[in-house]
């Protein structure tokens, strides 16, 4: 879990949070960027408003050169410090307008629907079971699946009301007819007026009074333990590893790429495409053509070499 935002900021760092806030960022970027510049700070060992050009280009051939820090990491730092010097404390610099940093495509893991079920299995804790369940069956992002609320259930029509999703979106999803009794299971052992997974407190018996909902890192121990308890620790796998699970697998049986870009709460269709690097569906008649195809008139061909 990232750090959380200190509780006591100088006058610098206040500014440059209320900056990012007001730039509608969220609170994982305040914190994310608060703490780049702060790295900054450390290495030049001064205030970044003190800082020159000349120390920045060093700080960032350093994390390049010698940190040997990732594409990714690197953009984090980047971005950070581009934000401080053309917000919160501007500077004209050629190296923040030069800068280019190779963007990297990292699959992530994704189980089939059998280890699927394998992993929900091991999960003995009912709350835990129907939470992993529900990021399954809804393609839901961790912070949402802990957000939802009784209210957010229509089984009316059968869709789940997506609150405060990434960029601040809601969405609806469909409600899997396999879901809604086992929601309704759960739910029943604590009545919580507003939570569906409601915290459970020190004693886990305080879930039916709870006003806060379940914690994320009660959720992120759990699914390490089942990851290990199977042996699966090597395949990298996470609470977000449903999600795209989720998303992959409506993409192999067929469903359409806007209607899963609508289920996730993508904004951009090149986010939902993603998926398809993860699905080998309609390979086979792919690669079937291209055999078909490279092979007419090339027979003809070979026996006038001979």
């Amino acid at each position: 879990m990232p750090a959380k935002t200190p509780k006591f900021l100088s006058p610098l760092a206040e500014k440059m949070r209320q900056d990012i806030q007001l730039a509608g960022l969220a609170q994982r970027t305040v914190d994310s960027y608060l703490r780049q510049v702060r790295k900054f700070a450390e290495y030049i060992r001064r205030s970044p408003d003190k800082a020159t050009e000349a120390d920045l280009r060093r700080y960032l051939l350093y994390i390049k050169n010698e940190r040997n820090l990732t594409p990714s990491s690197i953009n984090v730092a980047y971005s950070a410090i581009k934000f401080f010097y053309s917000k919160t404390c501007e500077r004209t610099w050629k190296t923040l307008k030069n800068l280019r940093v190779q963007r990297e495509l990292r699959l992530p893991t994704v189980i089939n629907v059998d280890e699927v079920r394998t992993l929900l299995n091991a999960v003995r804790k009912l709350s835990m079971f129907v939470f992993f369940t529900t990021v399954y069956m809804l393609g839901l992002r961790l912070k949402e699946a802990i957000h939802l609320q009784v209210a957010d259930i229509d089984s009316k029509r059968m869709l789940v009301h997506v609150r405060g999703g990434k960029g601040a979106k809601d969405r609806y999803v469909p409600l899997p007819s396999a879901l809604l009794p086992l929601l309704r299971k759960y739910w029943s052992t604590h009545r919580n007026p507003i939570w569906i997974f409601p915290s459970e407190g020190k004693n886990h018996k305080q879930a039916s009074t709870a006003t806060e909902p379940v914690n994320a890192s009660s959720i992120q121990a759990c699914i390490k333990q089942v990851v290990k308890q199977l042996g699966w620790q090597h395949r990298k796998i996470s609470t977000h590893t449903l999600r795209h699970c989720y998303a992959t697998h409506l993409c192999e049986d067929g469903v359409n790429l806007r209607q899963i870009q609508k289920y996730l709460g993508h904004s951009n269709i090149q986010s939902t495409m993603f998926y398809l690097h993860l699905t080998t569906c309609g390979e086979e008649a792919s690669v079937a053509k291209i055999n078909r195809l490279m092979a007419d008139g090339w027979k003809e061909l070979e026996d006038d070499k001979k």
